[in-house]
């Protein structure tokens, strides 16, 4: 019996585009699979515009982080395998030009869909744009990729938040995500919150639901291209790898953390009785970065 073929390995050449690059869990999975598997061949980043900075310049100062640090010493060559593409998931065909688009198609083997809004406070419509159709108008750029092995979309324990025990499956929506991004396209933004707590459901916000909608949108696609759909829980610093404790958001309970060490929060209101999920970045990164190695490999 032939020995089966290590993640390492199986990245060897592969060309990868990711969303989400210059996010909290984008950034852990850049480093993690330019220092993780050196053999990658390229690294294309989705990075749009941001206060006059241009892409490849937001991509570098990226690199400059405490967290390529060890990278930087032991591979800095490494760096070079990575190329921003101006775009935008909340555009049509996600802002790339018409060349990087058939570029894309071209040469691209994984997609890592991590681009999101984490805003929990954020209204239906902006919820959507950013998670459900941003995801809708990936698949469809993935649907004309020639060499596409794997695409992981990075989803939310939380978006399926009236099951008391969480499986690895697919779960039916609320609604037709198709029918939600119309709905959010023509209606004025007063009738829509009016809307949305019938929309909503058992559902606390509009980020859960959408990010429920796009997983629908991902499960759609299986029959035409390798989907998997990761589910990490609330997002921690590093655990080990490559620098223990780093973390640069406030996002989920960093922010409880940070306000409590600087001791602006003295107290705070809880149910001894309930559990806080919670998982690492890089331990998360390293599911996502072999969840993508047994979509390709294990039919």
């Amino acid at each position: 019996m032939d020995k089966e073929m290590s993640i390492v390995e199986w990245y060897r050449d592969k060309r990868v585009f990711v969303t989400g690059g210059t996010g909290f869990m984008g950034k852990v999975l850049l480093e993690k699979l330019l220092r993780g598997c050196p053999d990658v061949h390229r690294i294309y980043i989705l990075v749009r515009p941001k206060r006059g900075v241009t892409p490849s310049t937001r991509v570098e100062e990226i690199t400059k982080l405490p967290l390529f640090e060890k990278l930087r010493v032991t591979n800095p060559g490494a760096l070079n395998k990575l190329t921003a593409l101006e775009g935008d998931i909340t555009l049509p065909d996600l802002g790339l030009s018409e060349e990087n688009r058939r570029l894309l198609e071209e040469e691209v083997d994984i997609v890592f869909h991590c681009a999101a809004s984490l805003r929990l406070e954020a209204e239906i419509k902006l919820a959507v744009e950013h998670n459900t159709l941003a995801t809708l108008r990936l698949l469809q750029l993935c649907r004309g990729m020639k060499n596409l092995q794997a695409l992981i979309h990075l989803s939310t324990a939380f978006c399926h938040c009236d099951e008391l025990e969480l499986e690895e499956k697919v779960y039916p929506s609320p609604a037709d995500p198709h029918d939600v991004i119309k709905l959010v396209q023509w209606l004025d933004d007063d009738t829509l919150r009016n809307l949305t707590p019938r929309l909503l459901g058992p559902h606390p916000n509009c980020y859960t639901y959408s990010k429920r909608l796009a997983e629908s949108l991902v499960a759609q696609e299986k029959d035409h291209m390798p989907v998997a759909i990761i589910r990490p829980s609330a997002v921690l610093p590093v655990y080990q790898d490559p620098l223990p404790g780093w973390v640069d958001t406030l996002n989920g309970p960093i922010g409880v953390l940070v306000g409590a060490g600087k001791g602006v929060i003295r107290s705070m209101m809880c149910n001894q009785n309930y559990q806080a999920e919670m998982i690492p970045v890089d331990i998360a990164i390293n599911a996502m970065i072999a969840v993508a190695y047994k979509t390709a490999t294990h039919k």
